[in-house]
């Protein structure tokens, strides 16, 4: 920076020749400043300040909290298991004063983590709105610096810059973000889904435990400048509708629940085209959810922010009508289900001519959408707490326990070969799944539970 300043100082100055001796050996000439001395006291006053913030704010502060919420996680599991333990195998004597004891003791722990977990927090936030306080006033000082800008050398070297970004702009949307493999349906290259490990990712989201519907993931077919995106639907309006998307930059920021961006549907909600119902997903930077009361399919484009729609096939199920269903009741508003997978776009839905049994179709994610191919399963919607497809195979779940759901039925769409014995369980963190949703980029898992947000491993043989 210094350099650029000092060259507009250098053309402040002014050389004017004031005698000349008659023999043309010798001239005498006087140095003029015609304009006041350049600052140079500023410049380096803000050449400290912006190392100072070098300094201060390092990458490892922000690993530091992760660290912690991850100790926090499984310190919590811990006296969770600790506690399942007591429970089971109290003798209401000198074991159970021990355990309690160990419970006591694990229980400090978790306080003292989460006391430092928020100390950690508060100074971050801190010292953001420090730096930003500074940032403003180097930027003023930098514009007031540019008043010496005689020749407009920070105004072209501006310039310069942006061209340099535009063009790597240009050059970066000319590589196509890689896609993920479509191999033929029910027939995966990393073959047939044998576990689910994990969670890898647990954590609640920025709402705390106000909205327990909703849904999170990682778009499989993101636009240039979107891959490490995150977004978050949350039903806001009685755990049934929404009107806006969450995104995040990365999953550290999901999970840490800073600098959200938020993009409307609509100004209100719930109202015409907005969200109904937990079971959403985005895939090509759009979002694909049941239409708010009516059997529509609805398209919200992220970038125009233009819905389009299509409509159900006749008497298919909708508001409330055909749900997911558990041990001690049902998912409401869980009509239509989605899904993605390595060719795109599904829809799970039922009618009572197919006997309130699940549906199949793909999706064909033109603006508007439209329905294609279709299958009828045996699977009766209500025995299933949520679904996901895999390379075109449908899996669905069903509640075990508060602790374990399993994946016990899958339908190839390829063969139309059904099968009710997979025995693949997931491991949960709380009670009930909301929504479920396969990722084909980083073969995970997206769950939203009870508010919050867990990601887990498919493992294929």
């Amino acid at each position: 920076m210094k350099s650029p300043l000092l060259s507009i100082w250098a053309t402040a100055v002014f050389l004017t020749f004031l005698s000349q001796s008659a023999s043309g050996k010798q001239c005498v000439c006087e140095l003029k400043n015609l304009d006041r001395p350049f600052p140079m006291d500023k410049l380096d006053n803000i050449g400290t300040v912006a190392s100072e913030c070098n300094r201060t704010i390092t990458p490892n502060q922000m690993e530091e909290v992760d660290v912690l919420t991850l100790g926090l996680q499984r310190r919590l599991e811990q006296l969770k298991d600790s506690m399942a333990v007591l429970e089971k195998e109290d003798d209401g004597e000198l074991y159970g004063a021990v355990s309690l004891r160990i419970i006591e003791l694990e229980l400090a722990e978790v306080l003292e983590l989460m006391a430092k977990l928020k100390g950690i927090t508060r100074s971050r936030q801190q010292l953001s709105q420090a730096t930003s306080s500074e940032l403003q006033n180097m930027m003023k000082e930098m514009l007031n610096l540019e008043e010496f800008d005689r020749m407009q050398v920070v105004k072209k070297h501006r310039e310069n810059q942006r061209i340099k970004r535009d063009l790597a702009i240009c050059q970066h949307g000319l590589q196509v973000t890689p896609q993920p493999p479509t191999p033929a349906r029910g027939h995966c290259p990393q073959g047939q889904l044998v576990s689910v490990s994990g969670p890898r990712t647990y954590a609640l989201t920025q709402y705390g435990t106000s909205y327990p519907y909703g849904a999170w993931g990682k778009d499989p077919k993101p636009p240039p400048g979107k891959e490490n995106m995150h977004w978050l639907v949350a039903l806001t309006s009685s755990n049934v509708y929404a009107n806006y998307i969450r995104q995040y930059s990365s999953l550290t920021t999901i999970v840490l629940g800073v600098g959200p961006t938020d993009t409307v549907i609509a100004s209100s909600n719930p109202t015409t085209n907005t969200i109904q119902g937990p079971n959403v997903v985005m895939y090509g930077d759009a979002l694909y959810y049941g239409c708010y009361y009516t059997p529509s399919i609805c398209r919200f484009n992220m970038t125009a922010r233009t819905v389009t729609n299509v409509v159900l096939p006749q008497n298919s199920g909708y508001n409330n009508k055909y749900t997911f269903g558990y041990q001690e009741g049902g998912y409401t508003y869980t009509d239509l289900d989605f899904a993605t997978d390595e060719s795109g776009v599904w829809v799970m839905y039922s009618t009572p001519e197919n006997f309130g049994n699940i549906i199949i179709s793909k999706l064909l994610t033109d603006s508007p959408p439209a329905l294609g191919k279709t299958w009828r399963t045996s699977l009766y919607k209500f025995t299933a707490s949520n679904t996901f497809m895999a390379c075109g195979v449908l899996y669905a779940t069903r509640f075990l326990n508060k602790e374990t759901e399993e994946i016990f039925y899958s339908f190839d769409t390829v063969t139309g070969e059904e099968r009710y014995n997979l025995k693949i369980q997931i491991k949960k963190m709380q009670t009930n799944v909301q929504s479920l949703n396969y990722n084909p980029q980083d073969r995970m898992l997206y769950m939203y539970s009870d508010a919050y947000i867990l990601s887990y491993d498919v493992i294929f043989r």
